[in-house]
């Protein structure tokens, strides 16, 4: 088990330094091309935003750590048939790897898409729940289980373990389409997507080294440590150029990328439970963010903060709407959410002074209500110590609160 362990993990590290040099090569030699081809912005929380920036770098992360792990393939099924010393060739394995790297190259296609023609938001939900197919079908076919074990205070109903049947691949279908869409829920400011997602691939690697150390489900962490490594040096070159002040921008391409590389490991590593855990930022934004994304509460394009040329600090964004216009559950959100003091609501503005005003429904808003108007980079800063604490938040959970609910720990 040794052998078969340390030899694949130096060389896909080697393999993820190469990565990394190559990235940060490809990136820099390509903006112009990007920018060449039209593929490109003007950053809004600049003061000077007359530069136009290449958009949709992701895809050259993406295409670097795909190339990485097709040549990283034949090492670690070569080491296990060598281990085994006959001729028994892991084709589950094996399997299980190439339906995680096909999902993975379907998304970064249909993310490069969205960059380029600009998708609607049905279209977001759908392209992940597509990408997802082979993953399902595979854990379907070389996996299959579908029961989980019941937390103990609801076991007097449901007894000691529960087999959830299709709905488990529902959840798992909706797992793909939340790690997707999350990352890129949670943008607008330089640095936060390739941060968060820098982060949260770092605490799935030290989670799989410490489960590494045990004796049940080695493989699976063993396979996510696989993907891990490559993602995390391309994710880092990436953060290079799109930190404050952004060079790049990353696009919808790679926020897809890398939601369905968390998708992959954690559905196929057998912890999907525990990687929502490494997102809980992400689910406090989304949960924060379901009245505008239902149109509860009218909800613009764009919903990044908005600049103050004056002091060159972010401010928060808003919405401005009529009360009449929003339907009765929309107006008991906003009553109760300004009452938790969870937004700003001011009514009486516009030219009729009889249109409100809220802040939009992202956490980096909240962050901005709560702290007062910030500069870019602190801001960035600010929302990555919070992923740091929510990763130490999960961890905690995972390893010490879970005994309060489970005799055995689950993943």
């Amino acid at each position: 088990m040794i052998y078969r362990m340390i030899y694949p993990l130096i060389l896909n590290f080697v393999m993820s330094a190469v990565a990394f040099l190559i990235t940060m090569k490809l990136i820099s030699g390509m903006k112009p091309l990007f920018t060449k081809a039209g593929l490109c912005g003007k950053d809004l929380n600049k003061k000077d935003n007359k530069d136009l920036i290449p958009e949709g770098l992701g895809v050259v992360t993406g295409a670097v750590f795909l190339i990485s792990m097709f040549l990283f393939i034949p090492i670690p099924f070569f080491t296990i048939w060598f281990e085994k010393g006959d001729y028994d060739f892991p084709h589950h394995e094996f399997v299980m790897f190439i339906a995680g790297l096909l999902s993975i190259c379907c998304m970064i296609f249909l993310g490069f898409a969205d960059d380029v023609l600009d998708l609607k938001w049905r279209d977001k939900l759908l392209l992940p729940t597509m990408a997802s197919l082979p993953l399902l079908m595979v854990y379907f076919v070389n996996i299959g289980v579908t029961t989980i074990i019941v937390p103990k205070p609801l076991r007097f109903i449901l007894g000691f373990d529960l087999d959830l049947g299709i709905f488990y691949y529902v959840y798992m279908g909706m797992l793909a389409v939340f790690c997707t869409n999350a990352i890129n829920i949670l943008s607008g400011i330089n640095g936060v997507e390739a941060g968060q997602s820098l982060i949260i691939a770092i605490s799935i690697l030290v989670f799989n080294f410490i489960e590494l150390q045990g004796t049940c489900c080695w493989q699976a962490h063993l396979f996510s440590a696989y993907f891990m490594m490559p993602f995390i040096a391309t994710c880092s070159a990436l953060l290079y150029f799109n930190w404050y002040p952004s060079q790049v921008f990353v696009g919808d391409t790679f926020c897809y990328f890398a939601g369905m590389t968390f998708a992959v490991v954690g559905i196929l590593g057998h912890f999907s439970k525990t990687m929502l855990l490494f997102f809980i930022p992400q689910v406090i934004n989304f949960v924060y963010s379901l009245p505008q994304l239902f149109r509860f509460i009218p909800c613009p394009r764009h919903r990044l903060p908005k600049l103050n040329p004056e002091t060159g600090k972010l401010g928060m964004s808003h919405s401005v709407f009529k009360k009449s216009d929003i339907r009765p559950l929309g107006k008991l959100i906003l009553s109760v959410f300004s009452l938790l003091r969870l937004v700003q609501v001011e009514d009486g503005v516009g030219e009729d002074k009889k249109s409100v005003r809220v802040n939009n429904f992202t956490l980096i808003n909240f962050v901005i209500k709560m702290l007062g108007p910030l500069h870019e980079r602190t801001l960035t800063t600010i929302m990555l110590g919070i992923q740091i604490l929510g990763s130490a938040v999960a961890f905690i959970i995972r390893y010490h609160l879970v005994r309060f609910f489970y005799d055995v720990e689950p993943h």
